[in-house]
């Protein structure tokens, strides 16, 4: 029973093994769109293509487009955050960073959203998962610092690093909104509502931009890639992975993120992993493992009230 189980789930597995190709291979499709237009712009850009997709494909699995007006706040600010302000600062970081850092960087959204939950739901952490948080840090200073003692006591730190660490706390907010937000809607609706949020926030700012700058074909590849393949697809075989084997073992592939990063990378833009780099990578990669497959029993409490994680 448990070989056929096991069996079952395999296809699970392979799917959110894509999922994560797919939103490494974002990073790299975003480091490349960075040299053709303004954060604002593309991240207007990458989520109306999104939005134009989900409204069809919402309709088709839900029948309906609309939302209870209780949901309409926490969509507006899953909007500002996670289209608009996560999307604007990642763009933004990959101005100024590789593609293999903001990609490691972004594993660490996990860690992110159990702390947004710490103080905002008054979930618990456990020694394990604290633990685990300073193992990641360890790692992250490393790899911002590129192992130079110097410029960690100087606190000099590369921009880019920066604004994705800020992208990397902002989607932990998001994860926030959008635990209010699924309590009515479905996950579908909230990704489409997010994203005419989102987009309709980022209008008045974006036209103040300026245009696109030699849209070359494959330009234009990168934003489809970056809408319907890193959004749309992944929105859904994300759920899909969540809904068959759960959240925490689903939890697990993003950790692969900065593996097929650091590949695409390597041989679409010519990125090199330095040792400092792949010492720190290891070290963070091994803290969110532990941090993911916590089981302690051991909690610190924050207070009586009881919430679940979403």
């Amino acid at each position: 029973m448990d070989g056929d189980n096991m069996q079952s789930q395999s296809k699970y597995y392979i799917l959110l093994l894509f999922t994560s190709l797919l939103w490494a291979g974002n990073f790299v499709a975003g480091k490349f769109l960075v040299n053709h237009g303004s954060a604002l712009l593309l991240t207007e850009m990458r989520w109306v293509t999104a939005v134009l997709c989900l409204i069809p494909f919402v309709w088709w699995k839900e029948r309906s487009l609309t939302f209870p007006i209780k949901a309409i706040i926490p969509l507006i600010l899953m909007g500002l955050t996670g289209v608009l302000l996560f999307n604007y600062l990642m763009f933004l970081a990959l101005e100024y960073t590789s593609a293999d850092n903001v990609g490691l960087l972004s594993t660490l959204n996990p860690i992110s959203i159990a702390i947004a939950s710490f103080f905002f739901y008054r979930d618990k952490l456990s020694i394990r998962q604290l633990t685990a948080m300073l193992i990641s840090l360890f790692g992250i200073i490393i790899v911002i610092s590129h192992g130079d003692l110097n410029k960690l006591l100087a606190l000099q730190f590369n921009r880019g690093d920066l604004f994705m660490l800020a992208a990397v706390a902002i989607w932990g907010l998001y994860s926030i909104a959008a635990r209010k937000a699924m309590q009515y809607v479905s996950p579908y609706k909230a990704t489409l509502w997010s994203g005419i949020f989102g987009v309709a926030i980022n209008l008045p700012f974006m036209l103040s931009t300026d245009g696109i700058s030699n849209p070359t074909p494959s330009f234009w590849w990168a934003i489809l890639y970056s809408s319907i393949g890193a959004t749309v697809l992944a929105m859904i075989f994300w759920n899909i992975g969540i809904q068959k084997i759960g959240s925490v073992k689903s939890g697990m592939f993003l950790n692969f993120n900065p593996m097929f990063t650091a590949l695409l990378a390597y041989f679409f833009l010519g990125e090199k992993l330095t040792l400092t780099q792949t010492a720190g990578s290891v070290i963070v990669i091994l803290g969110i493992y532990v941090f993911t497959t916590s089981k302690d029993k051991i909690t610190l409490p924050i207070s009586d009230t009881k919430s679940k994680a979403s």
